[in-house]
């Protein structure tokens, strides 16, 4: 397969860091509006800025992306359309969105605008591109978590199927899994899927023996991988940082600029871009299959101090306009007739006139003298490629007149390229209100293992089992379903189990992302979308309705009383128990001390305020759960309009999950240490 030269796509939180990403060689950019994207807090753009940086990056032959890419409420998803429509109308190239309802919505109203999968969407293996092209994206930007063998098995199943995809090959990597990280949600109210995170994952949380800082990963660079990527056939290498300083942005677009094009990149430019910030180094531990303590890392005093060395060299190198249009000119200066000057990009043609030569009185214009004033295009993208030139004998012309002839035409050319697009808008589709009348308020249970079920478990109309659980011990004692993992690196396995689950009976399986929704649906089970959907709309609950799922358990950051709002007569529920998964990682923050030979099963980080998370590992993945439990048994009346509930059991015994279905089947309060979960707090 051909290598295809992949884009640089850079990130932009203000206007100086959208020079800094153009003048250092920028294929792309992505930014958000002053709402609803994955960095609230950077500075960002409004309706008027955004224009102006969409002409500044077309006339330069760069494309834009907006980013919406957060869960979006009912209340809000008008709004959300809206912005989207008047940044097309602005000539955005593309947005990057998390949210499956708003995808559907905007898909009727915005047909032909291209819509790129966010990595919130956590995709990492190949079963999730047919679902994706089915809702109408043409892009997906991978988890960073992938190897470099799983990440050349998905572009090649994503070529198959005409997906492009996008990954992340700089900057800050984050100890979750994005899109499954709950983590300073629970902790301050600031969620991470809503757009700002506090960064609770760099202060202190220790494992026994450990870093001190085991939820702090050092900054990801595939820089030197970048060729690689390349002949996989990704087709945008994206680096991070919508909230870091313009330099940084500089840095990071020439290092993959020089790695593009010529193979390697300028020992000052490496040294510099690691100056201006990193987390004790950079790491590629993911990509390489290194796990483990060394990709570790946080942001010393000697970062911060590395950094101020570096800022004044580094803001040279956008200072002035890249000449990076080419150009095709024709000039014709003839006897009696208006000298012309026609240039064109490819594309677009602007021809222009301007005065009449006269006879040269002492030295006449030749061609050589033309050319070389014609090409004086410092100062503007712009380079001619070719420029021919038909110059008659004996004339003469004002070098002012040949300046302001070029100077004009650039001029037209730019307002051509930078020319807003015909939109094609739908109305925004009205939906009638549907709701589900449940008859009782069902009670599921999610067990960690089988012996959580042994005898008789009273007050339960389902159980969830893990999927590694062994088949030839099941209970015959309750309906089962299975739960596939968040983490699926391994889809044959996948396939394997639901097969043996299905023999035994077991005919639904709980699903989290939309890989396992497609590998749940092949092996031929009925689905119920899980927590890891982050359904917070009543569109994104219509989509589920759509794929035929049987039920729908809602985010738990939704507030219990928007939850009676949504129109949508699929069944849901919502953890009302348990101890909730706040980060999915693939590399286990307990092995920074301790080996797994060692590791209890409770083994879990202490926090700054000698709080414990339990961490728990299967499948190769690690989860840190919450250090309370939620407790709803008392507050059950307060949701029950819901169709089910689901007590989400990890670490218990047998005899607690007998004590905690009875506490909640009398609507007990709560006995242990507790939180109300964000149901009645809400997230910012």
């Amino acid at each position: 397969m051909p290598t295809v030269k992949p884009e640089v796509l850079s990130p932009v939180g203000n206007a100086e860091m959208l020079t800094a990403a153009v003048r250092c060689g920028a294929d792309a950019v992505y930014l958000g509006l002053d709402s609803f994207n994955a960095r609230r807090n950077a500075e960002n753009f409004t309706a008027d800025t955004l224009a102006e940086a969409v002409a500044f990056c077309h006339v330069r032959g760069v494309k834009v992306y907006l980013t919406l890419n957060i869960i979006i409420s009912d209340k809000e998803m008008k709004t959300a359309v809206e912005q989207t429509v008047l940044a097309a109308k602005c000539g955005i190239d593309g947005v990057i969105t998390a949210d499956i309802g708003f995808v559907r919505i905007i898909r009727q109203v915005l047909p032909e605008l291209p819509v790129h999968a966010s990595t919130q969407l956590t995709v990492h293996s190949p079963a999730a591109i047919k679902p994706l092209k089915e809702l109408g994206f043409s892009r997906v930007v991978v988890s960073r978590e992938m190897s470099k063998a799983e990440l050349a098995e998905f572009c090649k199943e994503a070529a198959a199927q005409a997906m492009e995809v996008e990954v992340f090959v700089h900057g800050a990597l984050c100890m979750s899994m994005s899109g499954q990280c709950l983590l300073s949600a629970m902790l301050g109210g600031r969620s991470g899927n809503r757009g700002l995170c506090a960064g609770p994952c760099r202060l202190p949380f220790a494992a026994k023996g450990g870093k001190g800082y085991d939820l702090s990963l050092k900054d990801l660079s595939l820089i030197p991988h970048l060729g690689e990527l390349a002949e996989m056939g990704v087709a945008s290498l994206k680096i991070e940082g919508r909230m870091k300083r313009p330099e940084y942005v500089a840095a990071a677009t020439t290092a993959c600029r020089q790695m593009l094009d010529k193979g390697s990149v300028d020992e000052a430019i490496g040294s510099a871009l690691e100056k201006v910030f990193s987390r004790s180094g950079f790491t590629d531990g993911y990509y390489k299959g290194n796990l483990g303590p060394d990709m570790f890392g946080i942001r010393t005093k000697d970062d911060v101090t590395a950094a101020d060395t570096v800022f004044a060299t580094l803001h040279e190198l956008y200072r002035n306009d890249r000449q990076t249009v080419p150009l095709i000119g024709r000039v014709n200066i003839s006897a009696e007739m208006p000298v012309t000057l026609t240039v064109s990009d490819g594309r677009q043609e602007v021809t222009l006139s301007g005065p009449v030569p006269q006879p040269a009185i002492n030295r006449p214009l030749d061609v050589a003298t033309v050319t070389e004033k014609l090409n004086k295009t410092g100062g503007t993208p712009y380079y001619f490629q070719t420029l021919e030139a038909d110059v008659g004998q004996g004339l003469s012309l004002r070098i002012s007149d040949l300046n302001a002839l070029r100077r004009d035409a650039l001029d037209e050319l730019s307002a051509l390229r930078a020319k807003r697009p015909d939109i094609k808008e739908l109305p925004f589709p009205e939906t009638e209100k549907l709701v589900s009348s449940p008859q009782s308020l069902k009670t599921v249970i999610r067990v960690d293992n089988l012996s959580q079920l042994k005898g008789k478990v009273e007050g339960c109309d389902l159980a969830v089992i893990p999927i590694n659980a062994d088949t030839q011990a099941l209970p015959d004692n309750i309906p089962l379903a299975v739960e596939l993992p968040r983490g699926i690196s391994n889809e044959k396995y996948i396939l394997s189990r639901l097969a043996a689950f299905k023999e035994k009976g077991v005919g639904v399986a709980f699903c989290s992302t939309l890989a396992a929704t497609e590998l749940a649906k092949t092996a031929g089970l009925g689905t119920v979308a899980h927590f890891g959907y982050n359904i917070f709309n009543s569109a994104s609950l219509e989509y589920q309705a759509e794929q035929q799922a049987l039920a729908a358990v809602l985010s738990p950051e939704m507030l219990i009383k928007d939850m009676a709002e949504l129109s949508c007569a699929l069944p849901k529920g919502i953890i009302s128990y348990g101890r909730l998964p706040l980060m999915l990682t693939r590399n286990c923050p307990v092995k920074n001390g301790v080996s797994c030979a060692e590791c209890g099963r409770n083994e879990g980080l202490t926090d700054r305020k000698s709080t414990t998370f339990p961490v728990r590992c299967t499948n190769g993945y690690s989860e840190l759960l919450n250090s309370k439990v939620i407790w709803l048994a008392d507050r059950k009346r307060e949701y029950d309009f819901l169709d089910f509930q689901l007590l989400y059991f990890t670490d218990e015994s047998f005899e607690r999950v007998e004590e905690v279905l009875a506490a909640y089947k009398a609507g007990s309060a709560p006995d242990c240490e507790f939180t109300r979960g964000l149901y009645y707090r809400g997230v910012e």
